[in-house]
């Protein structure tokens, strides 16, 4: 092995296109990139969208995109088209081939030494962010080019292996609501004519503390963690424990609190995104609201109803706010929803805990290639 540096292996690319003649049809966001996975599984169209000023970096496939803002989020995504990001988003490659195999640069990115080296050098308390500069002088154990080739295709490989059960997990979601429609019809155009009620007469309804109820004292990593629209990932809740408030000032939000069961809704930003709370001791954070069902068995269909295009639709029609759209209870509770019948609710609920069984097996596997992932990571790097 030998000590390198991050700059003198890795190159910043920073070429920008003429946005009067943009030949690339699709751009890649911060949003559209997830925490710790490689693949960019969204992407904007320039055709459609109102892309800001700062979309003028190229990316060229093969390329490692990398988040530069609240780094500690790991968002490094390996290209597989060619488009444009934000000059906010880094876009590195090998400087030389011979030297340094590329397809271990992601995992390089992933490894504790950077993620904690990228954290204490950036800059800002409310949006952190990294220079280039400073995480060049990042220093490193590189093993020689042939060992590099073999854990680079060790570490791909556990990736793919990942990637088969994160799909089977998928699949398995998806014929839950395959199940779903089967039983209850479309819910969106409600085409079985059940009855409908306002959501504000089967759930109860709050939304989260204002930002000035908490400061930058109160935040304690692994603490009471805060649900924000952010830590709502397709449409699951994903804990952030950096993102956790002390044992304190949980008490004295404990009213805000939030139980297994609650639907925590987004309520800024993206309509429609929402996930079922599975863990106890968390708080719903501010820019999002609690839905917690009258009928505990109504959680799994709310959030469906909740999730649908349908709705999420509906949200959008009917927000407030000009430069971001915002919900308020009042416009929540207004949402009519079909009202079905117990005992059929009943059998969906029961198939849906299965499945909800089988993907909890597949997510310990997952957990299970992940540890494999991050020990090879960070004994080799």
């Amino acid at each position: 092995m030998s000590k390198v540096k991050f700059g003198d292996i890795v190159k910043d690319v920073k070429n920008n296109v003429d946005r009067d003649n943009n030949p690339y049809e699709f751009y890649v966001a911060g949003d559209h990139m997830d925490s710790e996975d490689l693949n960019i599984r969204r992407r904007g169209r320039f055709a459609t969208d109102d892309v800001g000023p700062a979309f003028t970096r190229i990316f060229k496939k093969g390329q490692v995109l990398y988040g530069s803002r609240r780094t500690y989020l790991k968002k490094v995504a390996v290209a597989d088209f060619d488009g444009i990001c934000a000059n906010t988003t880094f876009v590195f490659e090998s400087k030389d081939p011979a030297a340094f195999e590329q397809r271990l640069l992601p995992f390089l990115m992933l490894s504790e030494g950077f993620t904690n080296w990228s954290i204490a050098h950036s800059k800002g308390s409310t949006n952190p962010y990294v220079l280039f500069s400073d995480l060049a002088s990042y220093e490193f154990d590189l093993p020689p080019l042939a060992e590099q080739k073999v854990l680079a295709e060790k570490l791909w490989a556990a990736y793919e292996v990942k990637q088969s059960y994160l799909k089977m997990i998928e699949a398995t979601q998806e014929m839950v609501k395959s199940q779903f429609i089967e039983m209850f019809g479309d819910i969106s155009i409600n085409s079985k004519a059940w009855p409908v009620e306002k959501l504000a007469n089967v759930a109860d309804i709050k939304i989260g503390p204002f930002g000035s109820l908490i400061h930058q004292r109160d935040y304690q990593e692994g603490g009471h963690c805060l649900i924000n629209p952010s830590q709502i990932i397709n449409n699951k809740i994903v804990p952030d424990s950096k993102v956790a408030v002390t044992e304190y000032k949980y008490q004295e939000l404990l009213s805000y609190s939030v139980s297994i069961g609650d639907i925590i809704l987004g309520r800024r930003g993206e309509m429609g995104r929402a996930g079922i709370i599975e863990e106890e001791g968390m708080l719903c954070g501010t820019g999002s609201m609690v839905i917690r069902p009258k009928d505990n068995g109504d959680s799994l269909f709310l959030h469906l109803f909740i999730t649908s295009p349908h709705s999420k639709e509906w949200l959008e029609n009917n927000s407030v706010g000009t430069t971001m759209m915002n919900l308020n209870t009042q416009i929540v509770g207004n949402m009519e929803i079909p009202i079905l019948p117990a005992n059929l609710k009943q059998q969906f609920v029961a198939i849906a805990n299965q499945a909800d069984k089988s993907i909890s097996e597949l997510r310990k596997s997952v957990d299970a290639i992940d540890k494999v992932i991050k020990s090879l990571i960070n004994e080799n790097l």
